[in-house]
């Protein structure tokens, strides 16, 4: 989203890294605090998680059929990033969106080769959009008509859609997760016809009308009950957003004056007792909503200034909407391996956007960029995949992980995408013990390595290094535990 430089200048002045979602519009920000689970069995899984590190989110639905911003169209507020027909009225563009179902009919539906090529790349977790803000359900719910299983697409074969993605996906190993939009806004109970919709939020007041809000918490935790009791399979993740359905805010009554119209509350304590007793050990993902039901944080479209020691993932699109759109500029695949060695070198995991085309397949140059990425992190994974945080960490273009038993310090240098390979690479802030082994991950070949008079460690680089190498990783033995120390 584009924000007036000076509030974007005073947010990062004041919140560095937590700006919330309210504040970034499109792109949520990060909770403000974190709270460990109690659970063991739940500590367990979010372990498993953390050494991951590298997943896909699939955004899916009409808004693929319609080439457009996801489903934000449909909503009233003013903004650069939300595109709308301005030729026709608002309720008449809601109307026609509403529509597509009956022509959204992705025929050549194929999540095997989104989870085949995702594999390729690396990736070893998925998150798919059961449902976003517009409502429309990619899964078969009794609870309503506006559905994958109800429109043009009814009569094939694979008609629930979110079932053959997490079936394709858990064939292929990964960890599965399940995106649902806590808003709703095709329901009468969110969004009811009675009044306008001017913004994201639930339209009517609720505290004059609780019976509405009560059918929508019903609502709400009846259409997470279908996708949590089995029918779908095992499920690891429950990846909730719309972050502005949440209890009430200090002050948000007097900021908001007469647009405020009740908190936005739902129980989520129930909702993840439900979930647990048929998906055990399950991860609660309530974006932006600090507290017990945040097993992770997810700061969205960016990276985190500094380290963090809690688990977190930064969710950053490929391309630049988190759907398919026509000519989306992708970003390389050297720009990707940059922003994965990043977070995962401050503790995070990286899940990459991805939006299949409204036939059901993958465009091509998103398949190129999987490729690409793929060449990297299949000969350097060592040094992502199962790290941990370092206490040294970074040196300008140059990142630092370890081993979870701190044996072993990874060094990843991010080289500039389209120039030569160099001779040497070097850093500053730390030094290998005397006699330290320095290898090439890719081949597990000892490279030469000095320390000069100004502190610096200079990497002689192995020769054969394939021009356009996005990064050079290298493994240290033994770790300097005295300067290395996991958090």
């Amino acid at each position: 989203m584009k924000k007036k430089a000076f509030y974007s200048l005073l947010l990062a002045v004041i919140f560095p890294a937590f700006l919330s979602a309210q504040d970034q519009g499109h792109a949520h920000g990060m909770s403000k605090s974190y709270t460990w689970p109690t659970e063991k069995g739940v500590l367990e899984k979010l372990d498993k998680w953390q050494d991951l590190k590298f997943g896909m989110i699939i955004h899916y639905g009409l808004y693929s059929e319609l080439g457009i911003v996801e489903s934000w169209s449909i909503c009233a507020e003013e903004a650069d990033w939300i595109p709308r027909d301005s030729t026709i009225c608002y309720d008449e563009y809601k109307r026609q969106y509403w529509s597509t179902i009956d022509r959204f009919n992705p025929v050549k539906l194929d999540p095997e080769s989104w989870a085949r090529y995702g594999k390729e790349a690396g990736m070893k977790y998925v998150v798919f959009t059961t449902k976003h803000h517009d409502g429309f359900a990619m899964f078969d719910t009794k609870y309503s008509d506006f559905s994958i299983t109800k429109g043009a697409f009814k009569d094939h074969p694979r008609s629930n859609i979110a079932k053959e993605v997490f079936n394709a996906f858990r064939n292929d190993g990964y960890m599965i997760g399940a995106y649902f939009s806590k808003p709703d806004w095709h329901s009468q109970y969110f969004w009811w016809d009675r009044y306008a919709t001017p913004n994201r939020r639930v339209n009517y007041n609720i505290a004059k009308n609780p019976w509405r809000w009560k059918q929508f918490e019903k609502f709400t935790y009846n259409q997470i009950e279908e996708l949590m009791n089995g029918d779908y399979g095992s499920i690891d993740i429950l990846w909730l957003d719309g972050g502005w359905v949440r209890p009430e805010r200090p002050g948000e009554r007097e900021r908001l004056g007469t647009s405020f119209l009740g908190a936005m509350e739902i129980d989520m304590d129930k909702i993840a007792a439900m979930a647990r007793s048929y998906q055990p050990n399950l991860l609660m993902v309530d974006r932006t909503i600090a507290g017990k039901n945040e097993n992770y944080q997810t700061p969205e479209q960016g990276i985190p200034d500094k380290q963090l020691n809690n688990p977190w993932e930064s969710c950053i699109t490929l391309g630049k909407d988190w759907g398919f759109t026509p000519n989306d500029p992708y970003k390389s695949s050297a720009t990707v391996i940059h922003k994965l060695v990043e977070i995962v070198a401050k503790g995070g995991s990286l899940l990459l956007g991805i939006g299949p085309k409204p036939d059901g397949t993958l465009p091509n140059e998103v398949v190129d960029r999987l490729k690409g990425i793929g060449e990297w992190t299949s000969q350097n994974g060592k040094a992502i995949y199962g790290t941990r945080n370092a206490q040294v960490y970074n040196d300008g273009n140059t990142w630092f992980t370890q081993s979870k038993d701190g044996k072993k310090i990874y060094s990843i240098t991010c080289l500039t995408e389209g120039e030569a390979i160099p001779e040497t690479i070097s850093w500053k802030g730390w030094e290998p013990k005397k006699g330290s082994a320095i290898r090439y991950v890719p081949t597990g070949q000892k490279v030469k390595w000095t320390k000069t008079n100004d502190g610096d460690i200079v990497i002689t680089l192995p020769k054969g290094i394939k021009q356009g190498c996005a990064a050079v990783a290298f493994e240290v033995t033994p770790a300097p535990s005295k300067q290395l120390i996991a958090f």
